[in-house]
């Protein structure tokens, strides 16, 4: 008995000993399963950090690239609250040439959203008397329908009216320009701008062209016979442009207008003007940089002023909502009848479009040119809040 007894007690000490040992291969299991976890949580968690740590880095190469991108080649970041105040004497303004003989004119007839005829010819007496005479009643009327709404197309002061300090050159406060010939909107921006400037001076030249084909193909005008076919892209200055009470400052980027619509970057635009070598320029897009509000093309300065973007949005007798623009089936003859004679939409918001312009340089003026004596310029001066 006493053998079996302890033959029993074997035999449970044994069963024991296996339960113990499956109990500790179970909590070995356990843990290295808990051990595992925590692993794949801390390389989880190491992973995380690196990626926030390479996202910071990203970031700060991005701050980077944002504060080289605002300096704009100038080499300190630009601001709009510390204006360098230009004041240039005796300077001389650049004076392009009548003709180019790598960039001629085209007499060719050819289809409406295709066309070169007549790129860079010269408006005649005729034409030109369109621009620099139209009768200040044209612009009375057209004013007043702006103030009271009767223009079905928009006019304003395109993303806003920003006040800057003025840029003067040899005793006159200055228009500043900066477009492209490819770009639509520069093309029917144009037509308004010419109407505004002859009520401070006149032009002894201006030149038929286009937007691109890829962007509207309207018929405009050209401050200047253009390079209008440049594949590497170039920066066209100056214009025949003359007042006693304002400079006009061209700035005009041009790519192949057979293509669509193309600007160089404003770091491109520096250097070539750099090349070209006229104060009054090189300045005047130092100006525009240093403002810092540039965000496309066209972009202009009336005095005192910035109007960035178009003025109006004026493509036929109503604002379009698809292509192509009824302007774009014009041609500079028919245009320049409709300015002689307006007698719709179209023609009104044109003179309206140049109103604004004329407004934002009166109250540069002090109100002292005589077309700043019409009721509705001291009207629009008002609506838009240009003060003398």
């Amino acid at each position: 008995m006493p053998r079996n007894k302890k033959s029993r007690n074997t035999r449970k000490y044994a069963r024991s000993g296996k339960a113990q040992l499956a109990a500790n291969i179970v909590l070995g299991i356990i843990i290295l399963a808990l051990l595992a976890f925590a692993f794949m949580q801390y390389s989880t968690i190491s992973g995380q950090a690196n990626s926030i740590k390479g996202l910071e880095i990203q970031i700060k190469s991005m701050n980077s690239t944002i504060s080289a991108l605002r300096a704009n080649s100038t080499g300190t970041p630009l601001t709009e609250t510390k204006l360098t105040l230009y004041n240039l004497s005796n300077q001389q303004m650049p004076q392009p040439p009548l003709s180019l003989s790598a960039y001629p004119v085209v007499t060719q007839q050819q289809p409406f959203g295709k066309r070169l005829t007549n790129i860079n010819s010269p408006l005649n007496s005729t034409e030109l008397a369109v621009i620099n005479d139209a009768p200040s009643s044209y612009f009375e009327t057209a004013g007043e329908m702006l103030l009271n709404g009767s223009l079905d197309n928009y006019v304003g002061v395109g993303s806003g009216l920003q006040n800057v300090s003025l840029f003067t050159v040899n005793g006159k406060p200055s228009v500043i320009y900066l477009g492209s010939i490819t770009c639509i909107f520069c093309g029917e921006n144009r037509w308004a701008m010419a109407l505004a400037l002859s009520r401070f001076g006149k032009f002894n030249y201006l030149f038929k062209g286009y937007s691109s084909f890829g962007d509207g193909d309207l018929p405009t005008l050209y401050w200047r016979p253009m390079t209008y076919s440049n594949a590497s892209g170039a920066m066209d200055i100056g214009n025949f442009y003359n007042s006693s009470l304002i400079n006009f400052i061209t700035l005009e980027d041009t790519n192949p207008i057979t293509d669509g619509f193309n600007l160089q970057s404003l770091g491109q635009m520096q250097s070539e003007l750099q090349q070209i070598n006229n104060t009054p320029y090189i300045d005047a897009f130092n100006h525009i940089l240093q403002i810092n509000t540039f965000s496309g093309t066209p972009y202009t300065i009336w005095g005192k002023y910035v109007i960035g973007g178009a003025d109006a949005v004026d493509f036929g007798n109503t604002t379009p909502s698809s292509t192509p623009f009824p302007l774009t089936n014009m041609t500079h003859a028919q245009v320049l009848s409709q300015l002689a004679n307006p007698s719709d939409q179209f023609a009104w918001t044109e003179y309206a479009g140049a109103d604004v312009y004329i407004a934002t340089m009166c109250a540069s003026l002090n109100n002292s040119a005589q077309a700043c004596s019409l009721p509705a310029i001291r009207g629009i001066e008002s609506k838009i809040g240009a003060t003398p």
